[in-house]
């Protein structure tokens, strides 16, 4: 996100200072790095949480399309970088087919439904719907090879990809340093406060090991706090209102990884189950293709688990220092409604080894010990807010908070998040800079034409990232009439003017 939104700054004014802080010794070690998260390339394509059955039994895809769109969104920046030569190469995207797999006949009708829904959207017409053994087999053999005669599903949609957003994001800063702008590694933001004519004072540590002094200030006219977990401290530090009964929960999480070639080569995909009840979004088990540095792996999990840190590589007072009398209110109250994920963290810690490796299982029959590690995901900071009623409630997704001047921002929460950055720093750069951003329409609809209803070329987008993006703009609106929907423009803050 902050390697995002500096990008389209620079690009929009680029003879603004922009200043990244970065607290450890390189960019991209926390949530943006590839271990620490699924890297999916959220496009709403195999996540059945984008897709919820309604009491009536109907399928809510609105979520989905909103995912898709934006996902578009962020493909036509990646694409205008490549092209004029910002990013250096494509190698942070590669085509991984996208699949859903369910187990049961419950499951099997739901993911039926879901596929006619979704198929009947000129964005997911190619989706592909199997109950057949020897073709989901077909599609992929780790999936059938050792199963029994249950009933089973999948869907697939060849124009999947797996993102490396660690790679990525270190291309945006490395364009970005190029372009001008300043990086400041091994340094610390432990403090915002507001001065007398509007800006702010940023308190700065310098954690290197031989730093003299070790504490600095930075005055700046915008702020934005793209901590990951972090963000919710600084932002309460900042001390605007707009943060006042936000609160956040870690939740921990680990993987099983291999890179056995023999395993890795009959997976080609990114294959997303079903959530237990009670689990959060963010732990639907899910057995993925990743490439990362140019090597494939498969990954396995998440696992959920807990640690009172905020970040991976934080303090493990995060969430008690955290606490503050407008938001105690919001996290007990949250924590009362949602019992039944507490149950489901508990019964995830006390889980043996072996329970939990049969869950890989029952995805892959044939899986073995041996060829598999455990590994540790980032830190998730789950978003508590107040709802109308004042009440407390779990946010899932992304949040991005911002003061009422415009001054500052912040961003909480977790999935779809990457894959959804440009959408939502285009809103961000709407809220924020509302006397600029008449100006700058143009320059953003040059960049990502869709945003204009001007989607860009199939066939250069498609060559500029080796042929690893997903479905186009041109196709996105090809296949809704020659527009997009009308949905892309709301959320994009009506760019039509």
């Amino acid at each position: 996100m902050s390697a995002t939104l500096g990008t389209l700054i620079q690009q929009l004014e680029p003879t603004w200072s922009v200043r990244i802080i970065e607290r450890l010794d390189d960019v991209a070690l926390e949530s943006s790095n590839p271990w620490n998260n699924a890297g999916t390339g959220h496009a709403a394509l195999c996540e059945l949480n984008y897709t919820p059955e309604k009491a009536d039994g109907t399928v809510d895809i609105s979520k989905a399309v909103g995912i898709n769109e934006q996902f578009q969104t962020s493909r036509e920046l990646w694409h205008h970088l490549l092209a004029t030569g910002r990013l250096e190469n494509s190698s942070f995207i590669n085509r991984t087919p996208h699949m859903t797999f369910v187990r049961g006949a419950k499951n099997v009708d739901y993911l039926r439904r879901r596929h006619t829904a979704l198929s009947a959207h000129p964005l997911f017409r190619d989706l592909e719907f199997s109950t057949d053994r020897d073709e989901i087999g077909r599609w992929t053999p780790l999936l059938t090879a050792g199963r029994d005669d249950e009933p089973i599903a999948a869907t697939r949609s060849v124009a999947g990809t797996d993102v490396d957003f660690g790679n990525l994001t270190r291309q945006l800063i490395d364009g970005l340093v190029a372009g001008g702008a300043e990086l400041q590694l091994e340094h610390e933001v432990r403090s915002l406060k507001r001065t007398k004519d509007g800006r702010w004072r940023l308190r700065v540590k310098d954690r290197s090991w031989n730093a003299r002094p070790r504490t600095s200030t930075v005055t700046a006219r915008f702020v934005f706090v793209g901590a990951g977990g972090g963000a919710l401290p600084l932002l309460q530090s900042s001390g605007i209102p707009e943060i006042k009964g936000f609160g956040g929960f870690p939740i921990s999480g680990e993987f099983l990884r291999t890179d056995n070639p023999e395993v890795v080569a009959q997976h080609q995909a990114k294959v997303y189950g079903k959530a237990d009840v009670g689990a959060p979004p963010m732990s639907v088990p899910h057995l993925d293709t990743r490439v990362v540095d140019g090597k494939s792996y498969l990954m396995f999990g998440p696992y959920a688990g807990f640690s009172p840190k905020y970040l991976k590589k934080g303090k493990y007072l995060g969430l008690v220092t955290s606490m503050r009398a407008h938001n105690i209110t919001s996290m007990l109250g949250a924590g009362l409604k949602n019992l039944d994920l507490t149950q489901y963290l508990v019964g995830q810690l006390a889980a043996a080894p072996e329970t939990k490796f049969h869950t890989l299982q029952q995805f892959m029959p044939t899986a073995h010990p041996k060829d598999w590690e455990k590994i540790t995901a980032g830190q998730r900071v789950q978003v508590i807010k107040r709802d109308a009623d004042g009440k407390g409630v779990l946010q899932f997704g992304t949040e991005v908070v911002t003061a009422a001047d415009g001054s500052i921002a912040g961003l909480l929460g977790a999935s779809p998040g990457a894959s959804t950055a440009v959408s939502a720093m285009v809103d961000l750069l709407a809220r924020c800079f509302p006397s600029e951003f008449p100006t700058w329409r143009g320059h953003l609809a040059t960049m990502m034409p869709s945003l204009d209803g001007v989607p860009a070329d199939a066939r250069e987008i498609d060559a500029t990232v080796d042929a690893a993006s997903e479905v186009s703009g041109a196709e996105l609106a090809a296949r809704n009439g020659g527009v997009l929907p009308a949905s892309v423009y709301e959320s994009q803050a009506d760019l039509r003017g």
